[in-house]
């Protein structure tokens, strides 16, 4: 009973005419940047940050950068399915048979399926939120210090565990993201910390501009670099209903994948992506006729398609109820309420319920926004698509820059959005994530302010994190994902599986 009047609350909250009016912003723009490749939910949402902190309401703001990450998992797709260059790395796997499906002349079903079986895991797995959430928040409250310094030791290792390429480079980017992290004037004794006697880091490391940088200007130098060309498959999309045919091939993939989706979603390092190949894989293994895999075929869209937002949805449940980021676009929220002056973590649901309930509501409301809207306005995606680099590109500049000046007024923080940004690119140069950095770098000083806590509650005793069951099954968890990452067999599989994506 109490989650109907949980979910009573949720609803009232996300449908009042304001929070709708950004929730349709938010799944509208989610939209756009996925279907225009390079962009990206986490260079968009990084980049609109300074936005949200002009909003003033944390609900209505959280609810537009939502509905930007689950709109652009529907947006990619398109651009998966109609120019065969996907515009989410998660809809990378759509792009295999959607494609084959566009050049036979069934572009128009190839992305209704796909629409069908986004809306389906949507919906369902924001029931799942729903249904998960508050028992583990009840179990969140109980935690100590202790437990979560361990909890975020997980998310760190497991991070490092699904981040792309190398683990060492992996392992490097979560170790400069703590460094960065701890930039500032220490809570305890009020000393400064790799300030370098500049006065505006003080306070620490502006979280708007370096994520604004490593993600936001870093991704559209990359961009214009590139000589890709983007040939768009201009015949008319016609047939947007699938044939009964189609339905019952679909059917089942799309069960299977809402199912893997919603379970791998919540894995910190990018569940969605993972949740993808993963569905890939069972369908193809499954299937009675896997020659067909690769030539459109109609289960190589839809299980891929609902797994990877089905993961894009049940990510928020280590977020709101843990304040634990399952992916960099979660980090970003998490600066979102920290910039409204929340404090993220289980007593969200307690101090903020209207927050909490009315963006898990909101999920439900933007996927039906989405179904209604975005096949009728597929016209309006394909001639976006038409729109070259070297007009959009600076115009996205300039928007991020008055932005990130919007935040303090302060022109210092161009510079080192500039920095950043110069930064990031050079990562992407040396094939180094940038994923793990930012995790690194929220997750950085809770887990020092919690290291530090518990050693104080222990008199200095370090063995309080291994006496306590909850933190010592958690420290074993993140040692048992580290040995498993690095034996010979894991690895090599690891690999393959990342070669085969980024192919």
């Amino acid at each position: 009973m109490e989650l109907f009047d949980n979910l009573a609350l949720g609803f009232s909250t996300a449908s009042t005419l304001y929070n709708l009016g950004f929730c349709l912003i938010g799944v509208l723009l989610g939209t756009l940047i996925g279907v225009l490749p390079g962009i990206g939910a986490t260079a968009t949402i990084a980049m609109l940050l300074p936005i949200t902190f002009q909003i003033g309401d944390p609900v209505s703001s959280l609810i537009m950068l939502a509905g930007i990450y689950y709109g652009a998992q529907y947006g990619g797709s398109t651009t998966a399915i109609l120019i065969n260059m996907p515009g989410e790395s998660s809809s990378a796997v759509t792009a295999i048979d959607g494609y084959q499906m566009a050049r036979r002349g069934r572009a128009g079903a190839a992305l209704a399926i796909a629409a069908i079986g986004s809306f389906f895991a949507g919906t369902v797995s924001t029931f799942l939120v729903a249904i998960f959430a508050p028992p583990l928040t009840a179990i969140a409250l109980q935690f100590g210090a202790s437990e979560y310094f361990s909890l975020m030791v997980v998310g760190l290792v497991s991070s490092i565990a699904l981040a792309h390429g190398s683990i060492v480079k992996a392992l490097a980017m979560v170790v400069l993201g703590l460094l960065l992290g701890l930039v500032g004037t220490d809570i305890y004794t009020g000393t400064p910390r790799f300030t370098l006697g500049i006065r505006e880091y003080a306070d620490g490391l502006n979280f708007v501009a370096v994520a604004v940088g490593v993600f936001g200007i870093a991704e559209i130098l990359r961009n214009l670099e590139s000589e890709k060309t983007r040939e768009v498959l201009m015949a008319k999309v016609s047939g947007l209903m699938p044939t009964r045919e189609d339905f019952k091939a679909m059917a089942a993939p799309i069960l299977r994948g809402t199912a893997i989706g919603s379970a791998l979603g919540i894995l910190p390092g990018g569940g969605a992506i993972l949740a993808a190949f993963a569905s890939y894989t069972v369908e193809k293994r499954v299937s009675k006729n896997p020659e067909e895999f690769g030539k459109g075929a109609v289960a190589g869209v839809a299980g891929p398609e609902s797994a990877n937002n089905a993961g894009a949805q049940t990510s928020f449940i280590p977020m709101l109820t843990l304040g634990i980021p399952a992916n960099p676009v979660m980090a970003l929220m998490i600066g979102a309420m920290i910039i409204q002056g929340i404090v993220p973590g289980p007593n969200v649901a307690t101090e903020q319920p209207a927050l909490f309930w009315g963006i898990i509501a909101s999920m439900w409301i933007g996927n039906l926004m989405l179904i209604i809207l975005n096949l009728p306005l597929i016209g309006l995606w394909v001639k976006l698509l038409t729109v070259p680099y070297y007009v959009l590109f600076p115009i996205i500049m300039a928007f991020c820059a008055i932005g990130v000046y919007s935040v303090n007024s302060n022109v210092f923080d161009l510079y080192a959005v500039a920095f950043f940004g110069f930064i990031g690119y050079v990562l992407v140069k040396l094939r180094c994530e940038p994923a793990p950095l930012l995790l690194g770098f929220v997750l950085g000083p809770l887990l020092e302010e919690n290291l530090r806590r518990a050693m104080i509650l222990s008199r200095g005793d370090p063995t309080t994190f291994f006496t306590r069951p909850i933190s010592a099954l958690l420290l074993a968890i993140a040692a048992g994902v580290l040995i498993v990452v690095l034996l010979p067999a894991v690895r090599k599989k690891r690999d393959e599986v990342f070669v085969e994506e980024e192919g």
